[in-house]
């Protein structure tokens, strides 16, 4: 009989492992599955992880777009883990996402065609409200109502989602675009396109070629959120909040404060990613605009144990499977589900492997029935 017996304490070793084990986990049963769908699976996981950063042929179209995929993972995944540490479960961030990056299209577009160097810092301050704001709906619901935030932040992504094919077909189509859906070109456009301030300067082998503003945002994100765990008595609080709730609320942590800080910095985080992605890689509203990094951002935040420096890694790495899984289907044919699942699988094994943090398993005889 194979048992769970519950640890006196969670295992450090086991909760620093997980993620390696994980990933390696996810090399094998992604290449079973490869194997089962006739692709050769060493050939696959090389074109994934190796071809991108290395290949004389692929790499210096892949290496700038890794930091171009990873920085809006990363700045999502660490509003994210505020709230996860919490006990406050934020999984409509897609949502925010999207609204952020309407706002902040918006208000950009309702200055064409000024070029004043003051409307793109307008539309981050736009970007990130809107995230916020949206990110409010739950928390005022929990607060007022007791609903669940994971529910109601969850099915305001389709609400988002509507009001983004309403913006794409409607009220900011391009009125130059002989009736086709989407926004004018943001990024094409001296006043609301998002800056590239290392372009063409060949930093760290070509790293930093398309690094945008938002690339940086993502980095002092990340250098804040590994402040306030570390040295700020509120990242302890958050911390006590989600391990001992009833000793956080002894100690003078109000509930309803940390619910409203915690989905509104990961809205704004959210939002304002939204808003670097619109001005820049993806250049306008369209109706396929969000492309589920809100969605994988959860998993770049459980993966990076939700440690700011964890998150900064795990953000990469989900990136170069992206860029991979792209070469993947380009060169090799492998289906594009196929590639989604196998990203998928990370966050299976990582969750499945999280039981032995806190329990041990134990293999003996079963008593007499």
């Amino acid at each position: 009989m194979i048992r769970l017996e519950k640890r006196p304490t969670p295992s450090r070793a086991w909760a620093l492992s997980t993620p390696i084990i994980a990933v390696i986990l996810t090399m094998i049963a992604g290449g079973l599955m490869f194997a089962a769908l006739g692709k050769d699976p060493f050939e696959v996981i090389r074109v994934i992880f190796w071809d991108p950063l290395f290949s004389e042929r692929f790499a210096a179209f892949s290496r700038p777009q890794l930091l171009v995929k990873a920085g809006p993972l990363i700045l999502i995944a660490i509003g994210l883990s505020l709230g996860f540490r919490a006990g406050i479960w934020n999984i409509g961030a897609e949502g925010q996402y999207i609204i952020g990056a309407l706002c902040g299209a918006a208000f950009g577009l309702s200055f064409y065609p000024s070029e004043s160097p003051l409307i793109f810092p307008g539309m981050v301050i736009a970007g990130l409200l809107g995230g916020t704001l949206w990110a409010m709906i739950p928390a005022l619901l929990k607060i007022k109502a007791n609903t669940n935030e994971i529910l109601v932040s969850l099915l305001l992504v389709y609400v988002a989602e509507a009001i983004l094919a309403s913006a794409a077909t409607s009220w900011l189509r391009n009125p130059d675009g002989q009736g086709f859906p989407g926004s004018r070109n943001l990024s094409r456009h001296a006043g609301t396109e998002n800056p590239i301030p290392l372009e063409g300067l060949d930093v760290l082998g070509g790293f930093f070629d398309l690094a945008h503003v938002g690339i940086f945002a993502a980095m002092a994100a990340v250098i804040a959120a590994y402040v306030l765990f570390q040295k700020h008595l509120l990242g302890y609080q958050i911390k006590l909040a989600g391990q001992a709730p009833r000793a956080a609320k002894f100690s003078g942590v109000s509930p309803a404060l940390m619910v409203v800080l915690c989905l509104g910095v990961s809205g704004a985080l959210a939002g304002v990613a939204g808003l670097f992605e619109v001005s820049g890689p993806a250049g306008q509203i369209t109706i396929d605009f969000n492309v589920g990094y809100g969605f994988t951002a959860i998993i770049v935040a459980f993966l990076g144990r939700l440690h700011p420096v964890g998150i900064l890694f795990a953000g990469l790495l989900m990136a170069l499977t992206y860029i991979g899984g792209e070469l993947a289907q380009l060169l090799l044919q492998v289906p594009g589900p196929a590639i989604q699942a196998f990203q998928g699988m990370l966050l299976f094994f990582l969750l499945a492997l999280d039981v032995l943090s806190n329990y041990r398993v134990r293999f003996g005889r079963g008593g007499a029935a």
